[in-house]
Parts: C-alpha cells; sequence; structure tokens
C-alpha cells in the first residue's frame, strides 16, 4: 500500500515540473516554488517507494478500503504546496480547498481574477483536474467494483483471479484506460485548436472537459469562446467523459457492446436540454442554432459534473434552475470520470420499482431482474439501496452542518449538493457560475473538501471505516 501512495506522490512531483517550466518562460518567480515542490514530493515519494520495493505490491480488499481515501487526502496535501506557496497569498485551508477540488474534479474555486494568473498556477490547476479524472476511472474500474461500493461490481474487469486478490491484470486494464484517456484528451485539444483556442487554452481546457473537472484559464469559463462550433465540441467531449470507459475501450478495440445506462444516460441529456430550451429568454442568441448549442452544452456540462458555464444560467428562471438542480444529483455513467448519483443506479432502481409493482399485482409469479440483458444480482440491488440512502442522508446532514455554519437555507442546500456530486458551480447567486467559494469561512471549506472527497469515493468506501469491525 504505502508503495502505491509513494508512486502516486512522485508522479504528481514529477507533473509540477510542467508548471515550473510555464512560469520559467513567462518570467513569473513561482517557478522556484514549483520546482521546489516537485523536489520535495519526488524526495519523499521517491524514498518510500525505495524502502517498500522489495514488498508484494498486491492488497487485499481490507487494505484497499484504507488505500483509497489514504491515497486522495494525502495527494490534496501534496498538490497544495504550490498554492499555499506561490504569490497568490491564500491560506492553508484555500490551497487545500483548490487542490481538493482539482483532484476530485469538482471544479469548484476560491480563486478569481483568472484571466491575470500565472500561467503555472493555471496549468497546474488544469493538471491536478486532468491526474484526477485518469485517477477516477482507474479506481472506478479496477477498485471499487471489488469493494462492492454501491453495485460498482457490475463493472468489474475480466481477470482470471478471482480469490483475494482480484487485481492480479489490472494494471493491463489501467494502461489500456491511460492510453484512450491520453488519445481522446488529444483529440480534444486539438478540436479547439482548430476552433480558435491558443495553443495554452486549448491544452488546459482540453483536460478539464475529458476529465469533467471545469477549472477554465478564465473567469468568464468556456463563455470566453462561447461561438456555436466551441460549444458543440466541447459539449461532446464532456458526454465522451460521462461515458464508461470500459464501453470505450471495448469501442476501440472493435467490440461494441451496448450498456443500458448509456440510454438513460442520453435521454435524460436531450430531455433536459429540451426543457432548458424552452425556458431559456428570447433574443439572447445570435441564431437558433447558437440557443439550441448553449443548452446543450450547459446542460450536458452539469450532468456530466464538469461545471463549465457559457452564461449564467441561473438567469433563465426559476423552472431552468430547478432543471439544473436535479441534473446535479444525476451524474454520469458509471466507471467515467463524471461524479453524481451515476445512471446505472437509476437502471437498477428503475427495475427494483417495476420488479415490486408487478409483484404487488401477480405476488405468486417471481420475475428475476434485469440489467440490460443480463441478470440482476439481488445483491447489487441491495447495494444500490443502501448507497441511495447513505448519499440521500450524506447530503442532508451536510446541508444542515453548513446552515448550522451560518450559510442561508439555499446556498447551503446547494453547497452539499455540488460538493457530494463533485460538479462544481452551485445553483445560488453565491456560489453559482457566476460567483466562487472564496466568501466562504474556513470550516465550511473544509467541510466541503471532506465532502468532496466523500463523494467522489462512493461513499460506501468510506463509512466501512466507521464500523468497529473493519479494524478487528
Amino acid at each position: 500500500m504505502l508503495q502505491a501512495i509513494s508512486l502516486t506522490i512522485a508522479i504528481l512531483g514529477c507533473l509540477m515540473i510542467f508548471p515550473a517550466l510555464a512560469d520559467f518562460m513567462a518570467g513569473n518567480p513561482d517557478w522556484i516554488v514549483f520546482t521546489v515542490s516537485a523536489s520535495v514530493n519526488l524526495f519523499v515519494g521517491g524514498a518510500i517507494w525505495l524502502a517498500m520495493r522489495r514488498h508484494d505490491p498486491d492488497m487485499d480488499r481490507r487494505e484497499i478500503f484504507i488505500f483509497v481515501p489514504t491515497v486522495w487526502l494525502l495527494s490534496s496535501l501534496a498538490s497544495a504546496m504550490p498554492f499555499y506557496l506561490s504569490g497568490l497569498d491564500v491560506s492553508f485551508t484555500d490551497a487545500m480547498f483548490e487542490s481538493v477540488s482539482g483532484l476530485t474534479t469538482t471544479g469548484s474555486t476560491v480563486l478569481s481574477n483568472l484571466d491575470s494568473l500565472p500561467p503555472g498556477i493555471l496549468l497546474w490547476r488544469s493538471l491536478t483536474q486532468w491526474i484526477g479524472g485518469l485517477g477516477v476511472v482507474v479506481m472506478g474500474m479496477v477498485l471499487l467494483p471489488s469493494m462492492r461500493s454501491g453495485g460498482q461490481q457490475l463493472f468489474q474487469l475480466e481477470s482470471s483471479d478471482k480469490g483475494e486478490k482480484p487485481f492480479a491484470r489490472s494494471h493491463v486494464f489501467t494502461e489500456r484506460i491511460a492510453i484512450l484517456y491520453l488519445a481522446v484528451t488529444t483529440l480534444c485539444a486539438i478540436t479547439y485548436l482548430l476552433l480558435g483556442m491558443d495553443p495554452f487554452d486549448a491544452f488546459n481546457h482540453a483536460m478539464t472537459t475529458v476529465s469533467t473537472g471545469g477549472f477554465s484559464t478564465s473567469d468568464l469559463s468556456m463563455g470566453l469562446y462561447g461561438t456555436t462550433g466551441m460549444l458543440l465540441a466541447s459539449t461532446f467531449f464532456m458526454a465522451v467523459g460521462g461515458l464508461p470507459f470500459i464501453f470505450l475501450i471495448r469501442l476501440s478495440a472493435g467490440r461494441f457492446e451496448w450498456d443500458i445506462q448509456i440510454t438513460y444516460y442520453l435521454v435524460i441529456v436531450l430531455s433536459a436540454a429540451l426543457l432548458v430550451l424552452i425556458n431559456m429568454p428570447e433574443g439572447a442568441f445570435d441564431t437558433p442554432a447558437h440557443r439550441v448549442a448553449t443548452a446543450l452544452f450547459n446542460v450536458t456540462s452539469i450532468i456530466t459534473t464538469t461545471g463549465y458555464a457559457s452564461q449564467d444560467y441561473l438567469m433563465w428562471g426559476p423552472a431552468a434552475i430547478a432543471i439544473f438542480f436535479f441534473l446535479t444529483f444525476a451524474g454520469g455513467c458509471a466507471g467515467s470520470t463524471a461524479g453524481g448519483f451515476k445512471q446505472f443506479r437509476f437502471v437498477v432502481i428503475h427495475q427494483i420499482i417495476v420488479n415490486r409493482l408487478r409483484q404487488t399485482i401477480r405476488p405468486h409469479q417471481m420475475e428475476q431482474m434485469k440489467y440490460g440483458q443480463r441478470l440482476l444480482d439481488p445483491q447489487i440491488a441491495s447495494s444500490v439501496v443502501t448507497f441511495s440512502f447513505l448519499y440521500t442522508g450524506t447530503f442532508i446532514v451536510f446541508a444542515l452542518i453548513y446552515g448550522l455554519l451560518g450559510l442561508e437555507f439555499d446556498t447551503a442546500i446547494s453547497a452539499s449538493a455540488t460538493a457530494l456530486a463533485n460538479v462544481g458551480p452551485g445553483i445560488t447567486e453565491a456560489i453559482g457560475p457566476a460567483g466562487n467559494f472564496a466568501g466562504l469561512s474556513d470550516a465550511i471549506k473544509q467541510m466541503l473538501c471532506f465532502e468532496m472527497i466523500v463523494g467522489r469515493l462512493e461513499i460506501m468506501s468510506v463509512y466501512v471505516m466507521l464500523v468497529p469491525g473493519f479494524w478487528r
């Protein structure tokens, strides 16, 4: 376990070299901060890895439960170092908030005047989301299924090892995920370049689009490049980021195996976009095509938990706000970079409801539930129901905590929802697409950091460690 954690920290240290070079070339003194941070992380990570290199790297299920939140927390601490030491003059809480928001691909920020920030900081924000998005996919496809976290075992990778260590071939899938992830990011960057973005912005936005993170290099977010073509291109790549990567890997290998959750995902996107389109103000767009592109872009941005905004959609009226609030919870597909409740759970819950209704009509007739063409294990259905209760309870408890810490009712609810679902902007003026989280107290930001990590790690993988029997 320590070997895997140390390797992660060392990788973060290596990535810090790129913003150091960006600041050095721009003549910004923060290149020293990134160089020092990179050296510290490489030294610590490298020293631990060398000390543990002879140990067996395989982990059993209990160690995986400990490893996942530990690596996320330590990675956030390591990534916060450049923010704290840089010329931003932010507190440690703000630096940690920005780091956690980046690595969890939430996209909430405490920074403003992004257009005038040095290139190193902007690049580091994007890199944290890009590496965080890759980590999310690997965790969702390799680690969480074995942990039986909320039904994720539906997506367990094919492996010949069915024993206590079901990760014997996980490195093969990790390599495939990384190659595909890099290829999609490169294609996205090239598309942005061809549509008129400058190279630096194209590279940064490609990383935060495919990772469904949403950090931008401008306070205007994608509104700075709000042409119809740019919005449609961004919508496409955000939508790809919200698809199951195991589906994309098989598709790239010439194997088309449809996943029923993709149907739910697309239906919700198109239906919500149509409802938003109906409620959008007239005369605020150049052409009907631009109006449609804006609706699709903002709906896709929220459901994939990216958090980009081309306009302040809170100005579109209460009906649009209600739709975006629902989309905050919905999320993308399981096994994607997106957060939220996840579409596969909607599929399972739909099957549970239909099955119960049929049993009410014909109590003596037993019907097995299905996930697409596959039989649905009752244990998976049970774990999804459990997850649903925990998810709802977590949202309510944190909203109450934020209210007790001084937030207004609607802002407390919005903050809890956006942190747990890893979306980014809320649906109130204070923390909406035109605002940020800088005005919140340190106590609230610290609680938001914890909630972002809990949401990113699928809740149950964190809460299981609160059970006394786990440690015996």
